[in-house]
């Protein structure tokens, strides 16, 4: 049984009604006494505005090639904008660095802080007709790519016991609202966030967001972003059994609800089982979709998962219901898509099913600390063609090789390698395409 974790603003408003606990029977009243003088606070424990405070960074090279199969074409390029005859594929080579600094909370019942962001990349190769991969924005054929990016934000922060309001530079990772970080440098919003752990277990989320910035911009709201409002909560029933449920609405483009559950059975030593279920619920601006009639989608997956020791075998299902495929990424960021089958391709097409099966290895039981491999085939049917006909297919098979230094002046350089091979007759962007990424990245914790 899960015990809840009182804290001082719980404490504070049981104080205020303390009359009414006087009235109910003294062996209740010395319990909740009791409960409370267990309590704890997050703000209770601070050491200072600069004693806890932490500064990070990041410096990240990546290689991106996608190849569109087949003879086709890179439309994506500023070639095929401007007439000329692109190459059949995309390649991009960047390096990034990120700085971030968190403070901690003055002492005090009501502790403040800041937070500040700043990153830059830099384009190391492409060109003409090779760009479309979204590393840094594309112009004019005439003009190319942008040769660097930059962007800086800051933001600050209220602390009451468990409770944080926070305004200002933000990346939010919720499954309404979530940065895309597979670039050089993340997406990032602004706007306000209140983030509140008061019982243990659960975790209540409210905020507003007024600007967005992508991955391959400079800027202050390189999205386009008018307004997005959320609120949700996720909480731990027990160790082993968890929920969720979030809805946001993003102005002039669509609103969502989105509800997980999440369970957990262990089977005997470095053995269990585990089931994954997400869902998503969207109702569609007409300033949107451009049509008279409303539109809404329903897209849910499922997954099962069996961990052995080092071994991890998954099975997951996905489905697609409605008048349209699930969208995502409009406001709200490109990872906003909790779902078990999502890789180069999100199977999110309109009435898509979709199957996966899949095996993860981790080799530090072989002796390799720090090295893991993935590997997913996923395949799909019934996508709505433009002839009006449920006869669209694609497939995908995806592997990930990834390895982290353990000890010594590397410690923490990471190298990672994932690459698709998807084909299929739906006619989306990625139909027929190979692709592979490879990242070098080092964190250096200098606070």
């Amino acid at each position: 049984m899960q015990v809840m974790k009182w804290s001082a603003l719980a404490l504070a408003v049981a104080t205020v009604a303390q009359p009414v606990w006087a009235e109910e029977d003294a062996v209740q009243t010395e319990l909740l006494q009791s409960m409370l003088n267990r309590a704890g606070s997050a703000q209770a424990e601070s050491k200072g505005f600069f004693e806890d405070s932490s500064l990070t960074t990041l410096t990240r090279a990546m290689y991106y090639n996608r190849d569109w199969r087949n003879g086709a074409a890179n439309e994506r390029s500023s070639a095929a904008a401007a007439g000329k005859k692109p190459k059949g594929y995309a390649e991009e080579t960047g390096l990034s660095t990120r700085v971030i600094y968190e403070s901690g909370f003055t002492q005090g019942t009501v502790g403040f802080g800041v937070n500040a962001y700043a990153g830059g990349a830099i384009k190391l190769d492409s060109g003409r007709g090779r760009e479309g991969v979204g590393m840094f924005s594309e112009h004019s054929y005439e003009d190319g790519m942008d040769d660097d990016i930059g962007l800086a934000n800051a933001a600050v922060k209220v602390r009451v016991s468990n409770t944080t309001l926070t305004h200002g530079g933000q990346m939010p990772a919720l499954p309404v609202l979530a940065y895309d970080d597979g670039r050089l440098l993340p997406e990032t919003f602004e706007g306000t966030m209140l983030t509140s752990n008061e019982i243990e277990g659960l975790e209540i989320n409210a905020g507003r967001f007024t600007a967005f910035n992508t991955m391959n911009q400079s800027g202050h709201d390189s999205g386009g972003l008018k307004a997005i409002d959320l609120a949700g909560a996720s909480y731990s029933f027990t160790d082993n059994f968890s929920g969720a449920f979030y809805w946001a609405d993003t102005e002039d483009t669509y609103e969502k609800l989105y509800g997980n559950l999440n369970y957990n059975l262990p089977l005997a030593e470095e053995q269990a089982l585990n089931f994954d279920f997400n869902i998503y619920q969207t109702d569609y601006d007409k300033k949107y979709t451009g049509t008279t009639d409303s539109q809404e989608n329903t897209i849910w997956s499922l997954a099962a998962k069996y961990s052995i020791g080092a071994h991890a075998f998954i099975l997951a299902h996905q489905r697609n219901t409605g008048d349209r495929g699930y969208d995502y990424g409009v406001g709200d960021g490109g990872s906003t898509i909790y779902l078990a089958n999502s890789y180069l391709s999100d199977f999110n097409q309109e009435d898509e099913r979709s199957w996966q099966a899949s095996y993860e290895l981790d080799m530090a039981a072989f002796g390799v600390p720090g090295l893991s491999f993935k590997t997913a085939y996923v395949w799909a049917d019934n996508i709505k063609l433009a002839d009006d006909t449920n006869d669209g297919k694609e497939h995908e098979f995806f592997n990930q090789v990834k390895y982290v230094v353990q000890e010594g002046a590397a410690k923490d350089l990471s190298f990672r390698v994932r690459s698709s091979v998807l084909r299929g007759n739906s006619g989306n962007s990625t139909a027929d395409t190979n692709e592979v990424r490879a990242y070098v990245e080092y964190p250096l914790e200098i606070l």
